[in-house]
């Protein structure tokens, strides 16, 4: 992969990251201020609803769970940008040949081609 491209795809995954930084932000920011919220039990004259104290659990739930997921894309963005710097981006780890530039852009993170995903899928 010449120089251009990976510059290319270099911005791709720093615009991503970028997302998926303040994307975590606000997840954070809500979990904090639903936790302080009951902690201090500071609730609105409906929460005290034990239907309603559910989904407010279920809500900050659902919140740890997309921020884990987030924290986890971030870690693989992160690699991505590493193998950039080490030149192994864009090589397939399987069968080492260059990984299609539509597959990167669709997945930029992805370290296998799309030939040995599909053998790795059907096993």
């Amino acid at each position: 992969m010449n120089k251009k491209d990976l510059e290319r795809f270099k911005n791709i995954i720093l615009s991503k990251k970028e997302e998926v930084i303040k994307n975590l932000e606000y997840l954070r920011s809500t979990i904090l201020d639903s936790t302080t919220r009951e902690a201090t039990g500071d609730h609105s004259a409906y929460s005290f609803h034990m239907a309603d104290q559910g989904t407010d659990n279920m809500e900050r739930e659902k919140a740890f769970l997309f921020a884990a997921r987030d924290e986890k894309y971030l870690k693989q963005l992160d690699m991505a940008l590493e193998r950039i710097e080490n030149g192994t981006y864009g090589i397939c780890r399987v069968c080492r040949k260059e990984i299609d530039h539509k597959r990167l852009e669709a997945v930029p993170t992805t370290t296998i081609c799309f030939d040995c995903k599909v053998a790795e899928s059907g096993r």
